[in-house]
C-alpha cells in the first residue's frame, strides 16, 4: 500500500542524511522525497512517499520518533489529504506539432514557459497519476527531458502539524 509519510524536522546540517539513512539501513524504498524550510526557519517539512504494509509504516513511524532531529510524524493518507507534484516537460515542437503540444498542454491544465523555434517547456502540477497521463498522451519521441519534484501533501480541513 502507498503511503505520504510528512515529517516535522529540525533544519539542521545531517538531518536529511538520519532520514534517509534509517530508510536504507532497514531496506526500506523511498519512492519520492521532497524537503524544504517551513514558515519557522529552524524546521523542515519532508513528504517521503513509500510503499508497505501498515506494520511496516508503523516501525518507520517509530524509528523516525526516535531520531533527535524528528518533531513530528504523520502518515497522510489515515486522514483526508491534498498531494501535488511539479513537472518540467521539454518537448520537440516543430511545424503542425506545435499547435497539438499547445493544446494538450491547455487540456492537462499546464502553462508553456519556455519557447523556442523547436521546443516548448511546459509545468504541470498535480498527482502523480495526472502527470503520467500527460506523458502518456504525448508522443515518446518528441519528449526530450522531463523533471519532476515528487509529492507534496498536506492534510486537508484544520488538521496541520505543528510544534
Amino acid at each position: 500500500m502507498r503511503h505520504i509519510v510528512s515529517i516535522l524536522l529540525e533544519n539542521e546540517p545531517g538531518a536529511l542524511s538520519r532520514v534517509v539513512g534509517l530508510f536504507s539501513a532497514r531496506g526500506y524504498n523511498i519512492e519520492t522525497l521532497t524537503v524544504a524550510p517551513t514558515e519557522d526557519k529552524s524546521l523542515s517539512r519532508m513528504t517521503i512517499v513509500t510503499k508497505g504494509s501498515d506494520d511496516v509504516i508503523e516501525q518507520i513511524t517509530k524509528h523516525l520518533n526516535r531520531l533527535i532531529e524528528v518533531v513530528k510524524v504523520v502518515d497522510l493518507i489515515e486522514t483526508p489529504y491534498i498531494e501535488r507534484e511539479l513537472m518540467l516537460i521539454k518537448i520537440r515542437a516543430v511545424g503542425k506539432d506545435r499547435e497539438e503540444i499547445k493544446r494538450m498542454a491547455d487540456i492537462f491544465r499546464g502553462r508553456i514557459i519556455d519557447v523556442t523555434e523547436k521546443t516548448y517547456t511546459i509545468e504541470l502540477t498535480g498527482d502523480a497519476s495526472k502527470l503520467d497521463a500527460f506523458i502518456e498522451a504525448v508522443d515518446s519521441a518528441s519528449i526530450l527531458e522531463t523533471v519532476r519534484t515528487g509529492s507534496s501533501g498536506i492534510a486537508r480541513g484544520e488538521r496541520v502539524l505543528r510544534v
